[in-house]
């Protein structure tokens, strides 16, 4: 079975390879085409592809032989491709955390980061459903792909992928970050029941007023 990461894959692909000779720098299909080794047709094809997943623009014109060529870069979206530092950062600091801190300074820091988070977004009002379905966009803004289930007195936030999975696997307590941001956001105890014995996925409960 081929375990190849789903990112990796794409960058092995031809519009991968276009993506990533983009990244930092604007090129023309000229350019692209030696790069690649194919036609400037075959080229165009990509990119026509790769502009409307959104993760391409043209970014001006350059002067050319015979006619003036357009020059191709990156979206911000496209940029999100990448791979980042952000997990192996977050598991290095709580491990340092861990060295320097005892267990309630550090669970009082991930609480400050979560409230921290909400107070990034929007505000939401309403209905106790409507504010858990903000606490669900702020979920999957995160990374995660929630969804809310009703039981007779509560309502569930539960998410099969959890954003924060390659931290929490290493250090659970990061459940208590996530806890706090739905906390703040939903405006009434949050409590966090994520199931940490195989993938993280969580899981949030917030009882309905009797």
């Amino acid at each position: 079975m081929d375990k190849t990461k789903p990112a990796e894959r794409f960058f092995e692909s031809t519009r991968g390879r276009i993506v990533g000779f983009l990244r930092g720098e604007s090129l023309t299909v000229n350019e692209l085409a030696e790069k690649l080794g194919l036609t400037d047709n075959a080229v165009r094809a990509h990119l026509l592809t790769l502009e409307r997943d959104g993760l391409i623009k043209q970014s001006g014109v350059r002067r050319g032989f015979r006619k003036p060529h357009f020059a191709y870069k990156l979206t911000h979206d496209a940029e999100a491709l990448f791979p980042k530092a952000y997990d192996l950062l977050l598991n290095s600091l709580i491990s340092v955390l861990k060295q320097r801190l005892d267990p309630k300074a550090i669970a009082d820091i991930l609480r400050d980061v979560g409230r921290s988070l909400a107070a990034r977004q929007s505000s939401v009002k309403g209905s106790l459903e409507n504010r858990v379905r903000g606490a669900v966009k702020a979920l999957e803004a995160l990374g995660g792909a929630a969804r809310i289930e009703k039981e007779e007195s509560k309502l569930i936030i539960r998410s099969g992928s959890c954003p924060l999975a390659a931290a929490v696997s290493e250090h659970p307590e990061v459940c208590q970050l996530a806890e706090a941001l739905m906390t703040e956001i939903v405006g009434a105890p949050v409590q966090e029941r994520c199931d940490r014995d195989g993938p993280p996925q969580c899981r949030f409960e917030i009882k309905k007023a009797v």
